[in-house]
């Protein structure tokens, strides 16, 4: 649509001739360029090149001041309302214990119901490396016990000494 610096007026403009659309919104018709300045000025307003690309380009009069104001509060409320999603680690040992990890899950359980993305490490010391299997059964568990508020992104996958999963939260949207 309109982008700042790309948009041409009043004597910026390079074409021969305009079709030239008023304040109200009605056209002017097929306008050469100093009748449509003319036009513009009587209005004491800009002439703004709206669709250069179309043959005659389309000029609207406009108060360009006022219309760039609207367009950056535009941009502003739209940047507003844009959801955030951040990506939660919580990081875990196979050997942890029953308590812990009911803990930890709950952790899980609240990043996902905020509408967070969450990663889940299991982290592999020394010899516990022999027993991946603990590391995936966790997961698995992990996976059963949080399918009501997330689903998986990324599966359960071994890298470096860490099995490492993603959950995405079930709904889209943060809940208000």
């Amino acid at each position: 649509m309109f982008i700042g610096r790309d948009v041409r007026i009043n004597r910026e403009i390079r074409a021969k001739e305009l079709r030239v659309i008023d304040p109200e919104g009605k056209q002017l018709g097929i306008l050469p360029v100093l009748e449509a300045l003319r036009a513009a000025a009587n209005f004491e307003l800009d002439l703004v090149e709206v669709s250069p690309k179309s043959d005659p380009p389309v000029c609207r009069i406009m108060d360009y001041g006022k219309f760039k104001y609207q367009q950056s509060k535009k941009a502003h409320d739209a940047k507003k309302k844009q959801a955030v999603v951040h990506l939660k680690e919580v990081k875990m040992r196979s050997k942890t214990e029953e308590h812990d990890f009911q803990f930890k899950l709950r952790h899980i359980e609240r990043f996902l119901k905020e509408g967070n993305k969450t990663k889940i490490t299991i982290v592999f010391r020394g010899r516990e490396l022999a027993h991946t299997d603990l590391g995936k059964n966790m997961l698995g568990r992990i996976t059963e016990e949080a399918k009501e508020w997330g689903k998986i992104e990324q599966a359960p996958r071994f890298e470096g000494r860490n099995f490492t999963m993603i959950l995405t939260p079930l709904q889209t949207q943060k809940s208000t």
